[in-house]
């Protein structure tokens, strides 16, 4: 299936977004996109200061000379703007003073704050993509810090996306990086979902996993390009990261292009981790968090659960009161201790089901094991894309110690009820020596 024909599918799946466009200087093109699906509305640009100089200003004057009408763009001004509830609440007020389509100019943060704030004014809105960073502009849903919790709250995606790759090109390369590292994310993030659909937890959707997987590794596969900043090579890259949105919407769900990966940055977020004054980016946390689980893989291949004694895995598993308990204890000092619990009890399995699952890895393991090394690339393939492109290839990288990162093993498995490789390694007991071959001695990230 060529890459046209991989779109235009991707479109018919998704459920919010009818209309995208992806090329070189192409913002010209905003204002026909705007007048097809908005006819007769007025615009509302939302940027920040520097989207508003590398592209909200251009569009701006492109809507104005058709004839769209246009209030005051409304830009954000504080130098620590992020995808936090304050700033929700500061356009939640702007857009509730008007019936304009917001125009979000942006990556991530721009994208998220106008999804989530249409959707509180009932309404659609567009986004202008300028940086090939996050697969979060074309998803169904907002990744909003609220209550000191990453939490991603139910809205639909843009009606319209325009990505002119001229502009991505020329944002900052970390920027790009982090882009990349996110959709490599999806690769790891397969192989869990594989497991999840193996033990019967949570059944891939068939349409989106093909819409994210199908041209996933062509996608990645320059990575000198990327680094160069070459727009023939970005474009296949931010063509990956709208497909992995559309599969989200697809699926009404963040499974097709995210697992572990990601629940390491989510973690770390919740923390209000930063390093050198700031937060990390999301992609470049998600690259630490995917090299971590392609290691991970490695260390599960060398596991023969042909052996695998059932009834001692069974005899074995806490049950649930032991479980909550557990939880309560690790989360003790965590602002977000509900969430641990809460998160580790709705996918707590009864001894019955664990025995079900134990001898069905037993069985079947030898294909299984041959389907996740087929999806998921080896931690030394994944080090040298990851490395190419500059993206972070080791905890201290992001500003976590390779002992913080140790540690926050137990966590990521506690705060989301996605089953994932790390459940099936505690389920058959083989999760602390998985976790070992990474962090123990001559591991990659052993902890002196």
């Amino acid at each position: 299936m060529s890459n046209n024909q991989l779109v235009a599918k991707a479109l018919a799946a998704a459920t919010d977004t009818v209309a995208m466009e992806i090329g070189v200087d192409i913002l010209d093109k905003v204002p026909v996109m705007f007048k097809e699906q908005f006819p007769e509305k007025r615009a509302l640009i939302v940027a920040d200061e520097n989207t508003w100089r590398v592209a909200g200003e251009a569009v701006y004057a492109h809507l104005q000379t058709v004839g769209v009408e246009c209030e005051e763009p409304y830009i954000f001004t504080d130098p620590h703007l992020h995808a936090e509830w304050r700033f929700v609440e500061m356009l939640d007020e702007r857009l509730a003073a008007t019936d304009a389509i917001a125009v979000a100019v942006g990556s991530g943060t721009i994208n998220d704050l106008c999804k989530l704030c249409s959707y509180h004014q009932s309404r659609p809105y567009m986004c202008v993509a300028t940086a090939a960073s996050v697969d979060g502009y074309s998803s169904f849903g907002a990744s909003i810090t609220y209550k000191n919790m990453k939490q991603t709250f139910t809205c639909p995606a843009p009606k319209a996306i325009l990505a002119d790759v001229g502009v991505m090109a020329r944002a900052p390369k970390e920027m790009t990086a982090a882009g990349y590292a996110d959709l490599a994310a999806k690769i790891p993030a397969g192989a869990e979902w594989i497991i999840a659909d193996f033990v019967g937890s949570e059944p891939i959707h068939d349409e989106a996993w093909h819409i994210v997987q199908d041209g996933l590794k062509e996608a990645l596969a320059d990575p000198e390009g990327v680094a160069a900043l070459r727009p023939e090579a970005i474009a296949p890259l931010v063509e990956g990261l709208m497909l992995s949105g559309f599969a989200m919407q697809a699926a009404r769900s963040s499974r097709p292009a995210s697992c572990t990966d990601h629940l390491f940055s989510h973690l770390w977020n919740m923390r209000n981790h930063t390093y050198n004054g700031v937060t990390p980016s999301h992609g470049f946390q998600v690259s630490v968090g995917t090299l971590c689980m392609c290691a991970m893989f490695d260390e599960a291949y060398k596991s023969d659960f042909t052996t695998l004694d059932v009834e001692r895995c069974v005899a074995a598993w806490p049950s649930l009161e032991e479980v909550r308990a557990a939880a309560e204890r690790l989360f003790a000092n965590e602002s977000f201790a509900e969430l641990g619990v809460t998160e580790i009890t709705a996918k707590y399995d009864d001894k019955e089901e664990v025995r079900r699952q134990m001898q069905l890895l037993k069985s079947n393991w030898p294909d299984l094991k041959a389907r996740l090394q087929a999806q998921c690339y080896t931690y030394d393939e994944m080090y040298r894309y990851l490395s190419i492109v500059g993206a972070p290839t080791k905890p201290e990288d992001v500003g976590i110690t390779k002992a913080q990162m140790l540690a926050d093993v137990p966590f990521v498995r506690h705060i989301r009820r996605r089953y994932n490789l790390l459940d099936l390694g505690l389920r058959a007991g083989t999760l602390d020596t998985w976790v070992n071959g990474v962090f123990g001695k001559g591991g990659i990230w052993e902890v002196k």
